[in-house]
């Protein structure tokens, strides 16, 4: 049995999707502005979005779960300071989901162009916001020790011995 927290299983995910959003963001407006690509494939950026903003929910449950196994080993104080930049990430990347839906919603193309501006802009800014969540995270498992809460729940490599492995 998996005795390991979710959560840090979870947070790459998110993580990764706020370093490539702006790389996407902007690969796609710039080959929609040139009409290299159809308007219509900046959907893909609306879909990555999302799975970012629902990874990085999902992220924040599986942290709130973990909460007070952890907060014993390394006080509340930076527990609060990961949990207030996870909080404010999300945020940020909803607001970010909404521009770039914006950009494929709105009819008149020059509108659309701007608005698929302003989401670069906004993914920029996610990036700068999962940058806080994974430093706090990270303090939390290479400072604060996090890290030796999970590993003291594990077994030992290999797991416990069982009758069949006598044989």
């Amino acid at each position: 049995m998996d005795t390991l927290p979710l959560h840090p299983k979870i947070v790459h995910l998110p993580i990764a999707l706020a370093v490539l959003m702006p790389l996407i963001t902007a690969g796609l407006l710039i080959a929609w502005w040139r009409d290299m690509l159809p308007r219509r494939t900046w959907w893909i950026a609306v879909a990555l979005q999302a799975v970012l903003v629902g990874s990085a929910l999902y992220a924040r449950e599986t942290g709130e779960a973990d909460e007070e196994r952890v907060e014993a080993q390394v006080g509340e104080a930076p527990l609060e300071a990961h949990e207030e930049a996870a909080t404010v990430f999300v945020i940020g990347a909803v607001v970010a989901l909404a521009a770039v839906a914006a950009a494929a919603l709105i009819k008149p193309p020059a509108l659309a162009l701007g608005a698929a501006a302003a989401a670069v802009l906004a993914a920029l800014v996610v990036l700068g916001l999962g940058y806080r969540v994974g430093q706090a995270g990270g303090a939390l498992v290479y400072q604060h020790g996090a890290a030796g809460v999970a590993a003291r729940a594990a077994p030992p490599a290999g797991g416990p011995a069982t009758a069949d492995d006598d044989d």
